[in-house]
C-alpha cells in the first residue's frame, strides 16, 4: 500500500480528537465506549490546545489523499509521563489501514524528528493486551514499569 507521511498542519489539529478516540484499545468482545469519552480530562490532556506548547509535534499518514493515521507527542502529565523533559507519545491508525507497516513508519519518523529536536527519550503507556506492544518493542521501546494492565515504555533516542 502506498502512503505518505508528513507533518500535521495547524488547520488539521482538530483531527486529533478522532485519532484519540481511535487510539483507545478495545479488547475483542468489549463494546466500544461512546465517542464523548474523549471529553474526559484524563484524555483531553493529549489533544487540548494542541500546537500551543513548544513540545507539541504531530505527523500524519495519508493514503490516496485520505488521512488514515497520526502520531503525536507533547510533554504532559498523562499515563506515560516520566518527567518534564520527556514527551509522551500517542499513535492511532484507522483499523482498515493496520498491518501494512504504516504505524511502524509513523513511529520511526516521529522518533527521528524527536531525536533531531534534541530530545533524549520518549515515553508511552500501553495496555498489555494491545497488539501494538510488539511494534513498540520493534522500534526500540523498552518496558520500564508495569502494573496489572499496562506497561510504561521508553525509547531512548
Amino acid at each position: 500500500m502506498k502512503y505518505n507521511i508528513r507533518k500535521m498542519q495547524p488547520s488539521e489539529y482538530f483531527l486529533l480528537n478522532d485519532f484519540l478516540y481511535n487510539a483507545i484499545f478495545i479488547p475483542q468482545g468489549i463494546t466500544p465506549p461512546p465517542k464523548n469519552i474523549i471529553e474526559n480530562k484524563d484524555l483531553q490532556v493529549y489533544v487540548k490546545d494542541f500546537g500551543k506548547q513548544k513540545d507539541d509535534i504531530a505527523l500524519l499518514a495519508e493514503v490516496d489523499g485520505k488521512i488514515v493515521g497520526a502520531v503525536w507527542t507533547r510533554i504532559m502529565d498523562d499515563y506515560g509521563h516520566i518527567d518534564n523533559d520527556t514527551p509522551s507519545l500517542a499513535i492511532s491508525l484507522y483499523k482498515e489501514y493496520r498491518g501494512y507497516g504504516i504505524g511502524t513508519d509513523l513511529m520511526r519518523n516521529m522518533l527521528l524528528q524527536l531525536k533531531q529536536g534534541g530530545y533524549k527519550r520518549v515515553s508511552l503507556s500501553v495496555q498489555k493486551a494491545n497488539y501494538a506492544v510488539k511494534m513498540y518493542k520493534k522500534v526500540g521501546f523498552q518496558i520500564i514499569e508495569e502494573n496489572l494492565e499496562e506497561y510504561l515504555m521508553v525509547c531512548k533516542l
